[in-house]
Parts: structure tokens; sequence; C-alpha cells
């Protein structure tokens, strides 16, 4: 897998096992091996901005997806033959409002961290929460895939 990390906020993060995991999840939804993404990690105003902007809500967010490919879940988009590699698209995660978000749900930063990450990835891939059924079953993911590496989505 071709996951891109880019830390462009001030809290230092250890991205080692954030790595894995992307590549865990992105090989768990079926993707080939060569296939590009990049999750990028920001500061609240840049979340802010990215917020405001593309989803036309105030303030910052955890995380935000932007993908490339159209999918849905349990289909990933698949490469042309002969074509280039996928080419997924864009997470972006502010650490600082995942730490707040880990405070108040009671639970280890890097566990909501790691949970940022497989759920931005997801969205990558076509899953959501607009419905309790949709919610439901990509909570559910998230938790499968989070278990393979001994973290837990509260």
């Amino acid at each position: 897998m071709n996951v891109l990390f880019a830390d462009e906020q001030d809290q230092p993060i250890v991205t080692d096992e954030l790595l894995m995991l992307a590549e865990l999840v992105l090989d768990a939804e079926g993707l080939d091996d060569d296939t590009g993404v990049a999750i990028v990690l920001i500061d609240e105003q840049q979340m802010t901005e990215l917020n405001e902007s593309h989803m036309g809500k105030e303030g910052p967010t955890d995380v935000l997806s932007f993908p490339i490919e159209t999918a849905r879940p349990g289909s990933p988009p698949t490469r042309v033959s002969g074509g280039p590699p996928i080419e997924l698209g864009d997470v972006f995660i502010a650490p600082s409002v995942v730490r707040r978000n880990a405070e108040r749900r009671v639970v280890p930063f890097e566990d909501e961290l790691a949970l940022m990450v497989v759920h931005g990835l997801l969205h990558l891939l076509g899953w959501n929460h607009e419905d309790e059924a949709d919610a439901i079953r990509m909570e559910s993911r998230e938790r499968e895939l989070l278990a393979r590496i001994g973290r837990v989505r509260p």
C-alpha cells in the first residue's frame, strides 16, 4: 500500500502504528497493493477552514475525508488493466480535537486516533453513517478492524 502520512501540526504523534493500521484497513477492504492514500494531521485552524469551506459547518471537527474514487462498502475501486494505481483520496485528522473527544469519552487518545484513521479510510471507501442502519454497520466494521491491532471503539 502507498500510504502517505503528513504531519502539519505541532502535537508530536507517533505514526508507525497508524501507518500499519491504514495498510491493514486497505488490505482488509480488498484494495490492490499499489493503492495510494494520504493521511494528513492538521491543526485546529486548518480543520476549521476545511470544515467550513467543504462541509458548510462551523468550527473544527476530528476527521474529514475527501474521496477521489467512487466506492461502496464491499466494492472498492478497482484498477483498470494497464491503468495507473488507484488513488483513494485524502483523510485529514485534527489531533487536538481528537484528544478533546478522547478526554470527553474517557478513552485513550491512541484508541480515538486509531478510530479516526479507520473511520476516515472507510469514508473514502463509500462507508457512511447517514442513517441508523448504515451507522451501525460502519461502527461494526470499525470495531472489527481496530480489534485486529488490539484497539477498541467505545
